[in-house]
């Protein structure tokens, strides 16, 4: 179906038609309404690509990111989807992990496509994708990833989403909570493990254990647990662990229950990222900080939408709050 053929059908000019289509110029409303229906009636769809010609607008955003596996990207794009779906906006999702001249490629396809804007993303908060976004002419919001000075980025509370963790462990009677986290290289792990550290002194609660650093692996969560209890009395034993996120949790909640130290009776065991697969398949069940992700990737969308209109927004890093999913781990069995 074409526009001359709504026209014909309710005996008007294109002109007419494309003024109802695009809520331009003067239109009755008998004569709106009876276009809008016809177009309903007709299942016409206006050529994307001629109206982006026209009004140098694609209602398009592309979002590159360096996260293939999709453990952070895949929620964000659903959040900024979200977002941006009642605006008539679509969102082309490209993979840029690999030698600098793929992300070129998919940035240059993207801007041939006449995207509105850009969002970037990564698998670290502390890091920029490798690609070169010099000259870019549309606006760019950043997301789990380093911005530049000047940039919009918009990133969880890494600080506030560990100090809901530990509060949590305070409130529910712990006193001797380890820590147990990834790579210190990682700014999200010394943010978290400086959070620890200052929760426990607003509660006059002071650890003498250092911050156990490994990997991000159930491995290491295993491992830990031998350096957290092998040779130490009882009564030194800590009887809560804040763990930097839930593939730890899950390999330290198993190294445990292997050594018949019970959760939580013993020893509460809290993660971070509320990875469902893994909080939900731990036994005990992880409780853990959620980054609520798809509600941060709704805001990365309201905000590039914005930009696209012309609004200013606030430059620096924007930090959403995360939120506290508590499990079996830490409170016991519910029901």
């Amino acid at each position: 179906m074409t526009i001359r053929d709504v026209a014909n059908a309710v005996g008007v000019s294109t002109a007419t038609v494309s003024k109802v289509l695009n809520a331009t110029g003067r239109v009755s409303e008998e004569t709106r309404k009876a276009v809008l229906d016809a177009a309903k009636r007709l299942d016409f769809r206006p050529n994307a690509m001629a109206r982006a010609l026209q009004s140098s607008r694609s209602s398009s955003v592309g979002l590159l990111t360096d996260d293939t596996y999709g453990r952070f990207s895949l929620p964000l794009m659903a959040g900024v989807t979200e977002g941006l779906i009642a605006h008539g906006m679509s969102v082309f999702l490209c993979t840029i992990d690999g030698p600098p001249e793929l992300g070129a490629t998919h940035l240059d396809a993207l801007l041939q496509k006449r995207v509105d804007g850009l969002i970037i993303s990564g698998r670290r908060v502390d890091r920029l994708p490798d690609i070169d976004l010099s000259g870019v002419p549309v606006p760019i919001v950043y997301a789990l990833s380093q911005g530049p000075e000047h940039g919009v980025t918009l990133a969880p509370d890494e600080k506030q989403g560990a100090r809901l963790a530990v509060t949590h462990l305070i409130e529910i009677g712990r006193r001797r909570i380890a820590h147990v986290t990834g790579p210190e290289r990682f700014r999200v792990v010394r943010e978290r493990a400086a959070s620890w550290r200052e929760t426990l002194a607003a509660h006059g609660l002071a650890s003498d254990m250092a911050v156990l650093n490994g990997d991000w692996s159930q491995r290491w969560g295993h491992t830990a647990v031998a350096e957290l209890f092998d040779g130490r009395p009882e009564a030194e034993w800590p009887d809560a662990v804040f763990c930097g996120n839930d593939q730890i949790g899950h390999g330290l909640v198993d190294a445990l229950r292997e050594r018949g130290i019970a959760v939580p009776g013993q020893v509460a065991v809290i993660g971070f990222d509320n990875w469902h697969v893994l909080a939900e398949d731990s036994r005990p069940p992880l409780s853990s900080i959620d980054m609520n992700l798809p509600a941060l990737g709704r805001e990365v969308g309201l905000t590039l939408m914005r930009m696209i209109a012309g609004e200013h927004q606030a430059e620096g890093t924007t930090r959403l709050p995360c939120t506290l999913v508590r499990r079996a781990s830490t409170i016991g069995p519910v029901g």
